[in-house]
């Protein structure tokens, strides 16, 4: 669709002037090695080029003319010592648990504890489930992870015309508390931690947190998790929005400044880096995009007056881990060091927790093929194993049949055993960043971070990443790396096992979860029911209480969480936004 969103909650501003990107520190105090002893290096490695590698150059061509990673970033012959003449030890790569945290963010890591494993749950009807919280906390998953439903992301009933046939299908169906309420029966959530995957329709999913805790007798307090909430990358990537750019961004801002008044252990966004990938960014694209995602929310919270020490320690940010095994974990390093020398130099935090980059990651949803479905299990493995070694906090792996369809409870198992089996039995658990001090791994941190702080300064010159995205540059970027991408497939010049090369004829069918009609029936039956026990005037009342704050810009969560607490729905909340900022609809990006 086409056109610009009936009404904007303010027009359109060149970008306001923006504190510089911090500069990569390039040029060190000190070099690892002396003068004499970098020349001897040198000359060692022109003496291999000419013997070594060209006599077997000569007898053996490369397979390919030139290595590249998956961002193409150059791959050289032989990385030594001398490409490391201008490391600083102590300043760009450090301790673990120490600034700029190229190693980590705890001192300790894994041997401290484990990762939390978290597996994706949510489809059909809130009783189904809350039914399978329970079977992956029984096979030893450490904190929930919940999917919507497409009606739920996009701010409708299941009762909306627009939602038949989506019903329960890619998530949990949820249009009231009465369905939360059933959602997390029996799930202790002063205890537990939940991940919810939502973002246009965040705010609302929130406030039903907040009331179903109250009403299993759980404080907002002591409500620990994260919500995804994440709008820039929805105009970005995913697509999946109510109204546009600037409203949207303020209602997360909202969510941030509750949060960090009332909810101290809850993470209000999860900056997701995850469906910038999936849409088709090379892992260079996701690093950058996403961490300019983060200033600008970072930004809008301190222009609001917000001192970036009372908020920050509890944004999170959600990485996608793709089949590059050594790019993956230098993003991943690249990462944390961009993050806390922008918090530090660009936003003056003094806080130590304010300049953690902390981390869940998901394995590449997108590299998952239909064709030959078994061999997913090694691609998961594969990139479970890169984001442990990139140091991740959280982590989910992929199940083989999600091609086709949400998972099974046999996919699932696999796939939450793939994470036990590298914690418990890998040893990677035994050493914090292991692959620190490779010249590659250093090599490829280095680059990473230098790309992606020019397309962070590419932003700034713009005016911060909403300016950006009004102006489609993130689209555009993304488009282009997934168009050279198929084009690499197509041509063959890109191998994907099973698919373009190594190919079966007639792979086995394998069990599949298919999700009944009879789960919509039962939804919109509950809701109507909702509709005939509950107040009118109340949900009015409330919902007006909504609509005043929508206008006079004060934050929203306070009256959201009184209206859902009276059962008013989620689309009747949504409507509201709808009604006051106007639907968005994207122009076309070419």
């Amino acid at each position: 669709m086409t056109g610009k969103p009936a009404v904007e909650s303010k027009p359109p501003v060149p970008g306001k002037p923006r504190r510089p990107t911090p500069p990569m520190h390039g040029g060190a105090d000190h070099a690892v090695y002396g003068r004499e002893e970098l020349q001897a290096i040198l000359s060692e490695r022109e003496s291999w080029t000419a013997g070594e590698l060209a006599d077997l150059l000569a007898r053996t061509p490369r397979r390919r003319k030139s290595f590249q990673t998956d961002s193409g970033i150059p791959v050289p012959d032989v990385l030594d010592p001398a490409h490391r003449s201008q490391e600083d030890f102590r300043r760009d790569i450090g301790y673990p648990g120490r600034y700029p945290f190229t190693r980590g963010p705890q001192a300790t890591m894994y041997r401290g504890r484990l990762w939390t494993m978290r597996q994706f749950a949510g489809f059909g009807s809130p009783e189904d489930t809350n039914a399978r919280f329970k079977y992956l906390l029984a096979h030893g998953m450490t904190g929930l992870s919940t999917a919507f439903d497409m009606p739920a992301l996009m701010g409708y009933d299941a009762d909306h015309s627009l939602s038949r046939g989506e019903v329960g299908k890619e998530g949990v169906a949820i249009s009231t508390l009465r369905d939360f309420e059933i959602l997390f029966d029996g799930i202790p959530l002063g205890d537990v931690t939940t991940s919810m995957t939502i973002n246009a329709s965040a705010v609302v999913a929130l406030a039903m947190y907040v009331a179903v805790g109250e009403k299993q007798g759980i404080p907002r307090a002591r409500l620990g998790g994260t919500i995804q909430a994440d709008m820039l990358k929805e105009f970005i990537a995913q697509k999946e929005w109510i109204v546009g750019p600037r409203p949207a961004v303020k209602m997360v801002v909202d969510m941030i400044e509750f949060c960090a008044k009332e909810m101290p252990r809850w993470n209000p966004v999860s900056i997701s880096g995850y469906h910038i990938r999936e849409a088709g960014a090379t892992a260079v694209q996701e690093l950058a995009f996403t961490l300019a995602d983060g200033l600008e929310y970072v930004q809008e919270c301190v222009d609001r007056g917000m001192d970036v020490d009372s908020f920050a320690q509890r944004l999170s940010f959600f990485w996608d881990v793709h089949n590059d095994f050594f790019e993956e974990i230098a993003k991943f390093r690249a990462s944390r060091r961009i993050w806390a020398r922008a918090l530090r130099e660009r936003f003056g935090a003094r806080r130590k927790e304010s300049l953690l980059l902390r981390t869940h990651a998901q394995t590449a949803g997108v590299s998952l093929t239909a064709q030959q479905p078994y061999n997913n299990v090694v691609r998961t493995a594969l990139q479970a194993m890169a984001a442990v070694l990139g140091g991740t906090q959280s982590l989910h792996t992929n199940s083989l049949d999600e091609t086709y369809a949400l998972p099974t409870e046999d996919a699932v198992r696999i796939a939450l055993r793939t994470q036990q089996i590298i914690g418990y039995e890998s040893g990677v658990d035994r050493v914090v960043d292991p692959l620190a001090g490779s010249y590659y791994v250093e090599y490829l941190t280095d680059e990473m971070e230098r790309r992606a702080l020019d397309y962070i300064r590419r932003i700034d010159e713009m005016g911060g990443m909403l300016r950006a995205v009004e102006e489609g540059f993130p689209q555009r970027e993304i488009a282009e790396s997934a168009y050279r991408w198929q084009r690499e497939v197509e041509s063959g010049d890109r191998v994907v096992v099973g698919v373009n090369e190594f190919r079966t004829e007639g792979d086995a069918p394998i069990p599949l979860l298919r999700i009944d009609e009879s789960v919509a029936r039962a939804q919109v039956a509950r809701l109507q029911a909702v509709r005939a026990e509950r107040s009118a005037d109340r949900v009015k009342e409330t919902l007006a209480g909504v609509e005043k704050a929508c206008r006079d810009g004060s934050n929203v969560m306070p009256p959201i969480i009184e209206a859902v607490k009276v059962y008013a729905t989620l689309g009747e909340v949504c409507d509201v936004f709808r009604k006051v900022w106007g639907q968005y609809r994207e122009d076309g990006v070419f």
